[in-house]
């Protein structure tokens, strides 16, 4: 069986797990908490990082984008990254702007500050960082929502990486109670889709120990 090495609260471990799911392909789950500096893992991943895909002939594939490309290119019979050459770009552009931008703008501001800060030593979080961040979500609402408006899925018409990619931020953020859903209605209308699929349901129901969530959080009717 394929295993992936993943954190719970990790957005880039969530999308992988998404794309493992929509691909119907099985896998089970090891907790890895990059903090622990566990050394067996970085025997795996030098740069200490999840998520970490062990396939069941052994191959090791470290990171997300390169689990990513290395799953559309080895299981292509479920696509998600676009037909074509300019849908795959399109893709690829809008998996950069929430693996990337959105990561660097909100979810290392919020998430990070809030969740891991503490176990990574860096002591108290940082309230202007967190201020940042939630304010830059605003931003990146109205983007989602303007994608929303003008396609059924972010990309084009059909469900790609780049939904996965955003999903996965999102539902990190909102496990924290941090993302306002009444500020932009179309976001919200895309995320209530993309809470309803089977490959999110799954992440949805698990609860991270000491943090509970908003009572909304797995309802896709919120």
């Amino acid at each position: 069986m394929r295993l992936l090495y993943h954190t719970h609260l990790s957005p880039f471990c969530r999308k992988i797990r998404m794309m493992l799911k929509e691909k119907g392909l099985e896998f089970e789950l090891a907790c890895e908490n990059p903090w622990d500096r566990n050394l067996d893992f970085f025997a795996l991943n030098p740069a200490g990082e999840v998520p970490v895909l062990v396939e069941e002939d052994g191959a090791v594939i470290s990171g997300a984008y390169a689990i990513g490309e290395y799953l559309e290119e080895t299981y292509p019979y479920i696509n998600l990254i676009g037909q074509t050459a300019a849908q795959r770009g399109e893709v690829r552009r809008l998996i950069d702007w929430f693996d990337h931008k959105f990561d660097y703008e909100v979810t290392q501001n919020v998430l990070f500050e809030k969740a891991f800060k503490q176990y990574f030593g860096g002591g108290e979080p940082n309230s202007a960082a967190i201020r940042n961040g939630t304010n830059n979500l605003l931003y990146h609402l109205d983007y989602i929502g303007y994608l929303a408006n003008e396609r059924y899925f972010l990309a084009g018409d059909s469900l790609t990486l780049a939904d996965l990619a955003a999903a996965a931020h999102l539902s990190a953020l909102d496990y924290i109670g941090d993302v306002p859903w009444e500020y932009n209605k179309m976001a919200h209308n895309w995320y209530a889709l993309m809470k309803s699929r089977p490959s999110m349901r799954c992440i949805l129901i698990e609860r991270v120990r000491g943090v509970r969530p908003p009572a909304y959080y797995e309802n896709p009717d919120f």
